[in-house]
């Protein structure tokens, strides 16, 4: 255990600005950058997991955490998780926008949501409106 962390610091000491496979945490060292590409935050530090639900119970029937930073890349492997768990392949599966351009994986059809519009934010509900009162 103690080798284990030494090693570990000896990492941490010994990488470089442009190093792959860096060490972010002394205390969670499987977690790894993962680039975002937003305006407001362009890099979270973590590990990506994927989470299956039925559409209408919610009810959990698929959990895989992943090693790697895979680039959305994640549903074939949560889909076999769903397969083997229920033991049947799932005929539709609702995923975000993140994996736009594929319509079927391993016979499970993919649906995505339609681009979104500004009244569908919460924005428009949450600022209060102003009330003009007409002069007497």
């Amino acid at each position: 255990m103690l080798s284990t962390d030494f090693l570990l610091y000896e990492r941490v000491l010994e990488q470089q600005q442009r190093n792959k496979n860096k060490i972010y945490s002394l205390h969670e060292p499987q977690v790894y950058c993962v680039g975002k590409g937003k305006d407001h935050k362009q890099y979270e530090y973590g590990s990506k997991a994927s989470i299956a639900s039925t559409a209408k119970g919610n009810l959990i029937v698929g959990v895989v955490s992943h090693e790697q930073n895979l680039h959305d890349n994640t549903l074939p492997e949560i889909l076999r998780h769903v397969e083997i768990s229920r033991g049947k392949a799932a005929k539709q599966a609702v995923c975000d926008r993140g994996y736009r351009g594929k319509r079927e994986v391993n016979g499970t059809q993919i649906i995505l949501p339609g681009k979104a519009l500004k009244k569908d934010t919460r924005y428009p509900k949450d600022v209060p409106k102003t009330v003009q009162e007409a002069p007497d």
